[in-house]
């Protein structure tokens, strides 16, 4: 079986006084604690992550003030009472960011506009559908899985069917991100 433990209910506020550097990877889904064995992060993981944020942020950039925010490295987010985990990639809008409370850092509350996943070699891939799913239930727009070993970008929305974007396309999100487009073979240099 895929998961470490038996999931067990618990609060947010349990859940991030959880150890965080065990070796465990750790998500809350509707109050139920799930454990995997965190994934064997490498070169093309950190790669990709480091690619598509420079591609984002660059993006950003150009886009009128306030700005959005991209947010990179397993940050954590808690999207409802009950659902918090870390996510590889965010994004979220500027009017998102000015509700954060500043005493604590430790999460960022709310349903960003774009949640950006990275499959590890070895991963489970039980942890990225959770994640996914919870992303879609609590109203996230657009939802990128990227694969490095296929060289390709699945992309999710709530109520259609997923799509893939392969290394020979162009990755975009326009209702989301305008003007944003990146070739994907770029993503896996």
């Amino acid at each position: 079986m895929a998961t470490v433990a038996a999931p067990t209910r618990m609060t947010v506020e349990e859940f991030l006084a959880l150890p965080q550097d065990d070796g465990v990877s750790r998500l809350l889904i509707h109050g139920e604690l799930r454990e995997y064995h965190m994934p064997e992060r490498n070169y093309h993981h950190g790669r990709t992550m480091t690619v598509l944020s420079y591609e984002l942020e660059r993006w950003l950039r150009t886009q009128p003030q306030p700005r959005d925010a991209v947010f990179t490295g397993d940050v954590g987010i808690r999207l409802s009472a009950d659902v918090s985990f870390g996510a590889d990639m965010m994004y979220v809008t500027a009017a998102m960011m000015a509700g954060q409370s500043r005493k604590s850092n430790a999460v960022v509350v709310g349903v960003p506009e774009l949640a950006v996943e990275i499959i590890s070699p070895g991963e489970v891939w039980d942890r990225h559908q959770d994640k996914r799913e919870a992303y879609l239930d609590a109203g996230v727009k657009v939802v990128w899985v990227l694969d490095p070993r296929t060289r390709a970008v699945t992309i999710y929305r709530p109520g259609v069917g997923p799509k893939m974007v392969s290394d020979q396309e162009v990755l975009t999100a326009p209702d989301v991100l305008p003007g944003f487009s990146v070739p994907a073979a770029d993503l896996f240099g």
